[in-house]
């Protein structure tokens, strides 16, 4: 089955640089029928909160287009760069098995497709299924160029759920006013304060109702009732982890991360920047009009954040004029506080990873490399005596173990694999240089620049903690790591006791997961065997973070056969 797929940008403002991206994309299935599809590049005016302005964008459209295939499936995107900003993609939850050169991470596994170049990636995915998606990774790009990606079971293979009457990507975003995007973590940098704050979250692009501007054009989906539908929901927020309900109903989660969960019911949804979920829900109450809404969870003391609630609405097919005049505005489903963790503590608790004999969970049990990575958010000191408008008249910064990363100027992955000196260093250290009460108060985190990287042995067994800190602002950080899925063993808060905390750890049924919130002012195990060789990046998805430098490096080596060993590098490598 081929398809023909460009990417395009969207015009968004009047005062901003208009930027095309444009990408041709081919899915190769085998003894699949062959439907060619054309999505043509064009700009478009987008308007939102009365405001009009040019972004970024794929094929014209905001979020972008939804990609669909099926496990076991190849896909192929050429990706043409008409922006005037450099451009990468990331297939994120995809693990591109032995195939890093297509991850997309900028100056970690590639170059950046420079305006008016191409470069194809190549997915394969090989073990994927469920709810995945695509986005820039790139500066902000990402904040308007993302899109679903949609994997379903292999052809004959049915859900681990009953099969839903319709399906319906949800994508939150964000929406910001009289801003350009591409400017954020340029102007961050030199003032060395907080990014801008969006002006509105958004469900498929659309702040909705609440706002008088957007209320016309509000995202609305017709349901019929006692059918199910399948919600994949996916975070494209840049900053701010969400709270996610429809009122009156009840909703089922049965995935997370493009991986299958064992079923539970829930009133709401705490999903965080860079992961999806995929949600069943049983269209069964009386006729009418109700809200799906999503507002944000921040956790860090003092932090600014969008304050705004989106929504949607959810309308049963078929519903009376007395309806509609008896409820003129539909209900607002109940969303936990802002800062409330102990809801998000109660439902993330409830994720275990879906067995049956014929999907057992295989868990690493015995560990050969054991990682303590404690991630913070820092304060420096200005450079030539200027004040900067962080706090103390200090500048923000972010760290993995007392390094904030820095983006070399020719990509990790090239380096690694042509063996150029000068670029990394293999000395990232693998528990903090010094060990405190990492959640006390009042603590002092010095950090330090650099490109630093772990080096992994081929088939190693890993446990990786990752633990929060209270340096100048306890955070949920949502950690995603490309190229590996991982099994979520333990988490708590407090500091991570190595006697103590190992004994209450499920390695029975732990959710497997590629992005996991680490909680405020706790920690999370994972465990992940180092068998997809290559150059693999784990950041915080908070985006603000990322850009402060909280960002680590794993290579892992080639194994020992030529199945085991990463691909040549493609021709079309983008330059340095």
């Amino acid at each position: 089955m081929d398809f023909k797929l460009s990417i395009s940008t969207t015009i968004v403002s009047t005062f901003t640089i208009v930027f095309s991206l444009v990408v041709l994309l081919t899915i190769q299935i085998a003894e699949a029928k062959i439907h060619r599809h054309t999505f043509t590049i064009k700009s478009k005016a987008y308007t939102r909160l009365c405001d009009t302005k040019k972004i970024l964008t794929v094929n014209g459209e905001f979020p972008g287009p939804t990609l669909k295939a099926h496990r076991g499936d190849k896909l192929i995107v050429n990706v043409i760069n008409k922006a005037n900003y450099n451009m990468t993609l990331h297939w994120h939850g995809a693990r591109q098995v032995r195939n890093p050169w297509s991850d997309g991470p900028e100056y970690v596994t590639q170059c950046p497709i420079r305006p008016g170049e191409r470069y194809v990636y190549r997915i394969d995915l090989k073990v994927e299924e469920g709810t995945i998606w695509w986005h820039a990774h790139s500066q902000w790009a990402r904040a308007t160029v993302h899109g679903a990606f949609i994997v379903y079971p292999k052809r004959g293979s049915s859900y681990p759920f009953p099969k839903p009457h319709r399906e319906i990507p949800l994508i939150l975003g964000e929406w910001w006013k009289k801003k350009n995007i591409m400017d954020i973590a340029g102007n961050t940098n030199k003032t060395g304060g907080e990014p801008a704050i969006s002006d509105a979250y958004t469900i498929n692009g659309q702040p909705g109702y609440l706002y008088p501007c957007s209320k016309p054009d509000t995202f609305k989906m017709t349901v019929v009732r006692h059918r199910r539908y399948l919600l994949r929901i996916i975070n494209a927020v840049m900053d701010e982890e969400l709270f996610f309900a429809i009122a009156n109903h009840t909703l089922t989660v049965v995935a997370k991360d493009g991986l299958y969960l064992k079923h539970f019911n829930t009133s709401y949804l705490m999903i965080t920047p860079g992961q999806s979920m995929d949600v069943l829900l049983h269209a069964n109450q009386r006729s009418g009009r109700y809200f799906m809404a999503a507002r944000a969870y921040s956790s860090a003391f003092g932090a600014g954040f969008d304050k705004t609630t989106t929504t949607a609405i959810l309308k049963y097919k078929g519903h009376s004029l007395t309806d509609k005049l008896n409820r003129k505005t539909p209900v607002l489903p109940y969303l936990p506080p802002y800062n409330h963790t102990e809801a998000t503590t109660r439902f993330t608790n409830q994720f275990r990873s879906y067995r049956t004999s014929n999907s057992p969970v295989n868990v690493p049990v015995k560990i050969d490399t054991r990682l303590l990575y404690a991630i913070s958010v820092n304060l420096l000191n200005c450079s030539d005596y200027k004040p900067c408008s962080g706090p103390f008249g200090k500048r923000f910064s972010s760290s993995v173990n007392n390094v904030s990363f820095v983006n070399p100027t020719v990509d990790i992955l090239r380096a690694y694999y042509r063996r150029i000196g000068g670029v990394f260093q293999a000395d990232f250290p693998r528990n903090p240089p010094t060990e405190f009460n990492y959640t006390g108060e009042n603590l002092p985190f010095p950090t330090r620049f650099g490109t630093k990287v772990v080096v992994l042995d081929f088939n190693s067994s890993v446990e990786l903690v990752l633990q929060g800190t209270n340096v100048l602002a306890s955070d949920n950080h949502p950690i995603h790591l490309h190229g590996y899925s991982f099994f979520v063993v333990g988490s708590g808060f407090g500091n991570f006791d190595r006697r103590k905390d190992p004994l209450k750890y499920n390695l029975v049924d732990p959710p497997e997961e590629t992005t996991v919130g680490v909680p405020s002012n706790g920690w999370t195990a994972v465990r992940f065997v180092a068998n997809n060789p290559g150059v693999w990046l784990l950041h915080c998805h908070i985006e603000r973070h990322a850009t402060w430098g909280m960002n680590a490096v794993f290579i892992v080596k080639d194994g020992p056969t030529k199945s085991s060993r990463m691909l040549k590098p493609p021709p079309d490598l983008p330059s340095c």
